[in-house]
């Protein structure tokens, strides 16, 4: 990193890459590209910082709620309906494709945003996210009556290309920052909206634990509802009045219901991730409608040359 640093130069006045010309004015694709900036401190008073916060916000808290569990996920879903797949080599694989996804991701989608713009890019992510999301309990479901490969297939494939979209949103910010806020305290626009990260971090694996254990303790309630008292005592020492107190204790598992339940009785470990799931697509919903809101910042945040610096254009109009 130190060797690169001392590789960066400053253009020489004028310079422009071999055979670009610059898109006109009135180009579609250039009309969320602002050719001024914003001061830094004023960017917090525009609702476009606030949204993009949002934005950056709910796609990190929904790829790191995913990442995660994956692991968690492929283990307890697959792991028990397709064993001979499913190992654990199968899983430290998946871990690996994981890192490798997010790095291609942050490549492939920053690179598609100079062609499709990074509002629409945004737009990918989280009409593309909600898909995925919503598909990864209808897999869950599926291999749990049909006890095919094709399931395992749709939940990687879907699972990898949220990872491409977490790494991605991380890449594209900095440059929708820039459209939006101009490139001059792009750097400080970017340190702050970085808060949404480290919020994201903090939501993210909380929501997920919290929905998850939800989902266990109300499944192991509806199993145990339907094993004979007599068999939970015999299987735990204790009656099915002190339930809540053995899950405490982890006593009282899905696993260790299942092994008493009556024949028939469906293994609920596949539906225990699906309120998680559902719950990262609403929030994608949110983040979707904050990006439709995204608009070009008005022209009285602009900064103002003048001869000991530079102003904000409320402040010239002001004057």
């Amino acid at each position: 990193m130190v060797i690169a640093s001392f590789s960066y130069r400053v253009p020489r006045e004028g310079w422009v890459p071999a055979g670009w010309t610059p898109p006109s004015a009135d180009d579609a694709s250039r009309k969320m590209i602002t050719n001024n900036n914003i001061h830094i401190d004023q960017a917090l008073k525009t609702p476009q910082f606030y949204l993009l916060w949002i934005v950056l916000c709910f796609n990190v808290t929904t790829g790191i709620g995913v990442i995660g569990v994956a692991k968690t996920m492929m283990t307890e879903i697959f792991g028990t309906t397709l064993p001979l797949i499913v190992n654990s080599a199968f899983a430290a694989t998946y871990v690996f494709m994981i890192s490798v996804f997010n790095m291609c991701g942050r490549f492939f989608w920053a690179s598609m945003s100079d062609y499709i713009s990074r509002k629409n890019t945004y737009y990918c992510f989280f009409v593309l996210g909600i898909v995925l999301y919503l598909s990864i309990p209808f897999a869950a479901a599926q291999v749990s009556v049909n006890l095919a490969v094709t399931w395992l297939v749709m939940f990687y494939a879907a699972t990898m290309v949220i990872f491409t979209m977490y790494g991605g949103g991380f890449a594209t910010i900095p440059a929708y920052l820039t459209d939006i806020f101009g490139t001059k305290y792009v750097g400080g626009n970017h340190g702050r909206l970085l808060t949404a990260w480290s919020t994201a971090g903090v939501l993210g694996p909380l929501a997920i634990t919290q929905l998850r254990q939800m989902s266990v303790t109300n499944s192991i309630r509806d199993l145990a509802a339907k094993i004979d008292p007599a068999a939970f005592q015999e299987k735990f020492g204790a009656g099915i009045a002190q339930l809540d107190q053995l899950v405490a204790a982890k006593a009282v598992t899905i696993v260790r219901l299942m092994e008493i339940a009556p024949a028939g009785t469906v293994d609920p470990t596949s539906s225990v991730y699906n309120t998680t799931m559902y719950a990262m697509a609403e929030l994608l919903v949110i983040a979707l409608i904050c990006n439709t809101m995204v608009r070009p910042v008005h022209t009285r945040h602009h900064m103002e040359e003048e001869a000991g610096g530079m102003r904000t254009g409320s402040v010239a109009a002001a004057e």
